[in-house]
């Protein structure tokens, strides 16, 4: 299994404070680096194995045992920023909240940006969510110091070279909302991706702000306000992360995890090459250069025809995935929250 060591009922420290709600894997390795994390009162060191009963401490806080799954959208205002790092001398978005259980944000929004950002405990979706070989959506709100065209809008669509990245953006959707402002969905996640985009084009980003992340939408919800997801929002999403791995995307299509997006509604088959992700569809031949012959009728059987006319034994052709619609859980009301007094 995977995090687990070959020693029984041991795992690996990185994924004892992801499954813990503490942070995601990859955060917890650098929190290793940088030697805030030790074990029955030692530092801990990158790759090391918890058994059961050890004490783990992260950050000066005492990891225990899984927390009540929390998931939270946010309106962040303007001038919080979202890593805990020191060097931005800015008040980070967990002191904003200042929430009673260690909550972290799924991604980033920048300083000077606004709008929807969804925070939660649970490590292991994160890259899930964030990995831009899962192809989840992000929708932006967008003003500029420029009148929006429509060579603009097409060029945002199509791909923007960015230098400095030594990249071209994916394709996208994009649409005019006013005359200096535009809504653009993402699947990637560049750092500061919309404002380098504009920058290449000559355009100046006014004001950004993240509307929807997903099946998330930012609504109604006030700056500086909170609320919990409904039980509605949170399957949904659930649903829509199921196929989707945490791992990078060069890595991911080695192993031939990346799912097309269209097809993460349709549940897996039980056999056959259409319910395998990269999967082959039998050809007319078999390896020894043998054709084979489909039989017409409701069996839809496949056969081996031998070139002395011997059939061989009949097998059953690759069986169809049937489609899957998941059940909706009734819809409840949330509550939102403030944050504390910002006098």
């Amino acid at each position: 299994m995977k995090g687990r060591s070959r020693l029984e009922g041991t795992i690996r420290l990185n994924k004892y404070l992801s499954d813990a709600g503490v942070c995601s894997r990859r955060e917890a390795d650098r929190l290793v680096e940088e030697g805030k994390v030790r074990v029955d009162g030692e530092i801990a060191v990158m790759g090391m194995q918890i058994r059961p009963g050890q004490k783990v401490v992260c950050d000066g806080k005492p990891v225990g045992e899984k927390e009540k799954p929390v998931f939270l959208i946010v309106n962040k205002p303007r001038g919080i920023v979202c890593t805990t790092s020191d060097k931005d001398h800015a008040e980070n978005i967990v002191e904003f909240l200042n929430y009673p259980q260690r909550i972290y944000p799924v991604g980033r929004l920048d300083k000077d940006s606004e709008g929807l950002l969804l925070m939660t405990n649970q490590g292991d979706i994160v890259n899930k969510i964030l990995r831009g070989g899962n192809a989840h959506e992000k929708e932006y709100a967008v003003a500029v110091n420029h009148p929006v065209t429509e060579e603009f809008l097409k060029q945002m669509c199509e791909g923007v070279r960015i230098e400095d990245l030594d990249v071209t953006t994916k394709p996208c959707r994009a649409w005019k909302t006013g005359s200096h402002t535009f809504h653009i969905v993402l699947t990637q996640g560049l750092n500061r991706q919309i404002r380098r985009m504009c920058r290449a084009l000559d355009y100046h980003v006014m004001n950004l702000k993240r509307v929807r992340i997903m099946n998330l939408q930012l609504g109604t919800l006030k700056r500086g306000e909170y609320r919990e997801l409904t039980e509605k929002e949170l399957g949904d999403l659930m649903r829509m992360v199921e196929g989707s791995t945490n791992l990078p995307a060069r890595e991911a299509a080695k192993l031939g995890k990346i799912v097309d997006p269209a097809k993460r509604e349709r549940k897996p088959g039980s056999s056959g090459y259409q319910g395998k992700p990269g999967g082959r569809k039998p050809s007319d031949k078999n390896n020894e250069g043998k054709t084979f012959e489909k039989k017409t009728g409701t069996g839809k059987i496949w056969r081996n025809v031998r070139q002395d006319g011997e059939i061989k034994p009949e097998k059953k052709a690759p069986a169809s995935p049937e489609s899957w619609k998941p059940g909706a859980p009734e819809r409840k009301e949330h509550k939102i929250w403030t944050t504390r007094s910002r006098g």
